[in-house]
Parts: structure tokens; C-alpha cells; sequence
């Protein structure tokens, strides 16, 4: 019996930082949606997830500090 074994390529950063971002805006293609899910390892969406989370708590932190100040 033969093991079929695909390779995914490896997704860039640009794109793992597209799809969290119109994740976080709720705005996506669906053939973007289809390609995501085919390219991108559940381990890069997660870690994109997290970095682009703690992006937008420091800005809105920053934003706020500026106003107050």
C-alpha cells in the first residue's frame, strides 16, 4: 500500500498576517477562506492570532495614553 504524503508550502508571513487580520475584521473571499484553509498550519494561524492580539492591545493602550495625556 501506498502512503500518499503532500507537502503544504510554506505560507508567508504576509499571508498568515492577511488571513488573521480579515479574521479579526470579519471580512474574507471565500476562495480566500478555501485557500487558508488548504496553505496555512492550524500552529501559524494560532501564533498570528496571538501576536496580532497583543498588536491591538498595546495600540489601543498607546491611543489611550496619548489622549489622556
Amino acid at each position: 500500500m501506498e502512503k500518499i504524503t503532500e507537502k503544504k508550502a510554506n505560507a508567508s508571513v504576509w499571508q498568515i498576517a492577511k488571513a488573521v487580520l480579515s479574521a479579526f475584521m470579519g471580512i474574507r473571499k471565500k476562495s480566500d477562506l478555501e485557500y487558508d484553509a488548504e496553505n496555512l498550519k492550524p500552529v501559524q494561524v494560532i501564533i498570528g492570532g496571538l501576536v496580532g492580539g497583543m498588536l491591538f492591545v498595546i495600540c489601543v493602550l498607546l491611543l489611550v495614553k496619548l489622549v489622556v495625556s
